[in-house]
């Protein structure tokens, strides 16, 4: 039946595939909205007439091959312009009405995607508790006694209670992370640039994010596949890769806050909520990397408590100066604050902040994400009332450093605490790496047991990995040090490398533990047909871009050469040349290099004689 049909991507296809039309959809979806009776999500709904003309005029669904969205419903954050609709950022003074829509509402609409509306907000999208509006508040689609968290609190709720297919928000302290996190659904923050930020209210300019709310990862990756890309009119806009999510490594490291860095603010169950979702990380193949989160915190310190509120400033200061009475007080209170830094206050931030870049980067190369709690804590409407400042800042304690240190991320339910509230953790990695969070996301999101939202629709299954590398990379095959969680691995993470397989080689290989070390390395070595034996091996793909950069890092004897694979295809790879065999250990037998580290650890003289 329509009335329980769920919105994600794949039920909707399936939905359309057996006969459902994009008007009745609409139809439906008009109705939720009624039933849902809180007048707080949307400030600006379509009028309904014209909802049903935009479906109507979609394309049949046996010619939308190239529409990946085709009647895919959405909802958009009120500072992002909509043409024909106003955009008020939570002000009704500031409104006006664009005559086209924002870059990427035009991508989601040549896409094929069907926005219904604008959705409400924390005033100029400052604001994570969602309730800083002359709107009535949204209400939390779990608990309507907490906050329903901030600045996109609309575009959240609006997915979390199936009302539509998936929402934009903005992202620039948390605020498409938090929300995500307080409603049970999926919060993806893309990297700064991937998506342009034409036609979007400026919140800080130089950090925000176009996000998206979604039922699912591989909803949210299908949707900033529609959005992203290079764009010239945006100053800020980058030229960033954008990988599909892909397998991953059977071992990663992922860095977490050790214990002494760990803030929950005296909230055992979500200490609790996030130890388990550590063990679900291990169970998916994470090594678990403590780390000191000090560093993080002292970024983050730098958004509200330094100049960058500077630009939120300068967002609304001629706004200000015409309309004293405009802002929401608390909104105004956070902004005003700018007025109390001088230039050379920013230029000692800067410098601040770059000391503090060069402080973590050790850490953030050294493992291939890190996992924090998407929130520390749980807050109520009166908790604001009797603190409007406190319990929102303590709210940013894993976010606000984010894009600050150019990051990636994506926030994830992994199952409700033992008190009924949503769990989840945010999972984060260096910019362009935005397939590295979405690809465990996906994996742990799909295990977790749990249900979209306050809807009760099950997860959809996590998307199968197609192990392909894109138009733009080269498909490599590693047999040692460079393979998942061995040394030299960080020579392609580092430049871009996603993880696509594991393989083995057609059975006419030898395999040496060559001389030299640490890094300890092996050779693989072509065998006349019969004496050789199938070798295990990882393949990587690696951007075209980075090829010769990393060819760079290859010493003699090793080089890149073509392989022979097990199933008769052939892949770029590392061969060694046959005279630094001649005194090497031959490991043929073991079939494969962490065969021969497992027997070394075993006995440790066997390594010596390398």
């Amino acid at each position: 039946m329509i009335e329980q049909l769920p919105l994600d991507l794949a039920s909707l296809r399936a939905a359309y595939a057996d006969g459902l039309t994009p008007a009745a959809l609409i139809d439906e979806l008009y109705r939720r909205i009624a039933a849902a009776d809180d007048p707080g999500i949307f400030i600006a709904l379509l009028p309904k007439a014209e909802a049903l003309a935009a479906a109507e005029a979609l394309p049949p669904l046996e010619a939308s091959g190239d529409l990946p969205l085709w009647g895919v419903p959405f909802a958009v954050k009120d500072n992002i312009d909509v043409a024909g609709l106003p955009t008020t950022a939570a002000c009704p003074d500031y409104a006006y009405v664009p005559e086209v829509d924002a870059h990427c509402v035009a991508r989601l609409r040549a896409a094929g995607a069907l926005c219904l509306g604008k959705t409400n907000l924390d005033q100029f999208a400052t604001g994570l508790v969602g309730v800083r509006s002359p709107y009535p508040p949204p209400l939390n689609a779990l608990d309507p006694a907490i906050v329903p968290g901030g600045s996109s609190s609309g575009s959240a709720v609006a997915v979390a209670r199936g009302l539509v297919g998936f929402a934009l928000g903005t992202d620039t302290a948390g605020s498409g992370r938090v929300p995500a996190a307080l409603n049970n659904i999926v919060g993806l923050k893309p990297s700064l640039g991937l998506v342009s930020n034409c036609g979007v209210v400026p919140a800080c300019r130089s950090l925000d994010s176009v996000s998206v709310f979604a039922l699912a990862c591989g909803d949210a990756f299908s949707v900033l596949s529609a959005m992203a890309g290079f764009d010239p009119a945006d100053a800020y806009s980058r030229k960033l890769p954008l990988r599909p999510p892909g397998g991953l490594p059977e071992r990663f490291r992922v860095g977490v806050p050790d214990d002494a860095s760990r803030r929950f603010f005296g909230d055992a169950e979500q200490a609790a909520g996030y130890e388990a979702a550590l063990a679900a990380v291990e169970a998916e193949g994470g090594e678990i990397v403590a780390l000191d989160f000090e560093p993080f915190y002292a970024v983050a310190e730098l958004l509200y408590d330094g100049p960058w509120v500077a630009e939120r400033h300068a967002v609304v200061e001629d706004f200000m100066a015409g309309h004293p009475e405009a802002l929401h007080p608390v909104t105004r209170q956070v902004v005003e604050k700018a007025t109390a830094f001088s230039a050379t206050d920013a230029f000692r931030a800067a410098y601040r902040l770059a000391e503090l870049k060069r402080a973590v980067a050790p850490a953030v190369a050294g493992v291939d994400l890190l996992c924090v709690p998407s929130i520390p804590t749980f807050y109520g409407l009166y908790d604001l009332a009797a603190d409007p400042i406190g319990p929102n800042s303590r709210l940013g304690t894993y976010t606000n450093f984010v894009n600050l240190l150019d990051l990636c991320g994506v926030a994830v339910p992994l199952g409700p605490r033992a008190d009924g509230r949503p769990g989840g953790i945010t999972l984060l990695a260096p910019a362009g790496q935005d397939h590295r969070p979405l690809a465990l996301a996906a994996r742990l999101h799909a295990a977790a047991g749990v249900t979209c939202g306050a809807t009760g629709w099950p997860v959809p299954a996590a998307p199968s990995d197609d192990a392909q590398p894109a138009g733009d990379e080269i498909a490599l095959a590693v047999v040692g040090a460079h393979m998942s969680g061995l040394p030299l691995n960080g020579d392609l993470t580092s430049r871009g490398g996603r993880f696509l397989r594991r393989a083995r080689t057609a059975p006419c290989y030898g395999l040496y533990a060559l001389a030299g070390g640490p890094p300890f390395k092996p050779g693989l070595v072509r065998r006349p047909r019969g004496e050789g034996q199938a070798i295990e091996l990882e393949i990587w793909a690696l951007p075209e871009a980075c090829f010769g950069d990393f060819l760079r890092t290859v010493p003699q004897p090793l080089g890149i050469g073509t392989l022979s694979l097990e199933d008769g295809s052939q892949v770029k790879g590392f061969l060694c040349e046959p005279v630094a065999v001649a005194e090497a250990r031959d490991i043929t037998a073991l079939g494969g290099w962490r065969a021969y580290l497992a027997e070394a650890r075993e006995v440790p003289v066997a390594m010596d004689a390398d």
